[in-house]
């Protein structure tokens, strides 16, 4: 997945939960957010924030998705909360690959007949 692909993945998701987000499209997210907010930053502090406040949501979702496709919950982003460690566990969780089929990706149709 292309940084635009992601980014409009991601904006047209806003605040869909359900579902797997790849590796690619969580991370150029990742990148998308981090430009930004230097980029308003530089600009102002007042817009740095409302960008910020804008990209919170999307941002959860996104996380959440990227989880599920390595078949885990979304709240193990609480893990956030916990200083050092729970930043580790939680980067560890986001490089692996996708397990597919998990229960949170949508079910492969067979067309064989069989």
């Amino acid at each position: 997945m292309t940084f635009t692909e992601s980014i409009r993945t991601c904006l047209n998701k806003y605040a869909d939960f359900k579902g797997c987000a790849s590796r690619s499209e969580f991370w150029w997210w990742g990148l998308a957010i981090f430009i930004g907010s230097i980029g308003f930053s530089m600009i102002s502090q007042s817009l740095s924030g409302l960008f910020t406040l804008a990209t919170i949501v999307p941002s959860i979702a996104v996380a959440t998705r990227r989880l599920h496709d390595t078949d885990r919950t979304g709240w193990f982003q609480l893990l956030g909360f916990i200083p050092i460690i729970g930043w580790i566990v939680l980067l560890v969780f986001y490089v692996q690959e996708g397990k597919q089929p998990n229960r949170y990706s949508t079910p492969l149709i067979d067309h064989s007949g069989t």
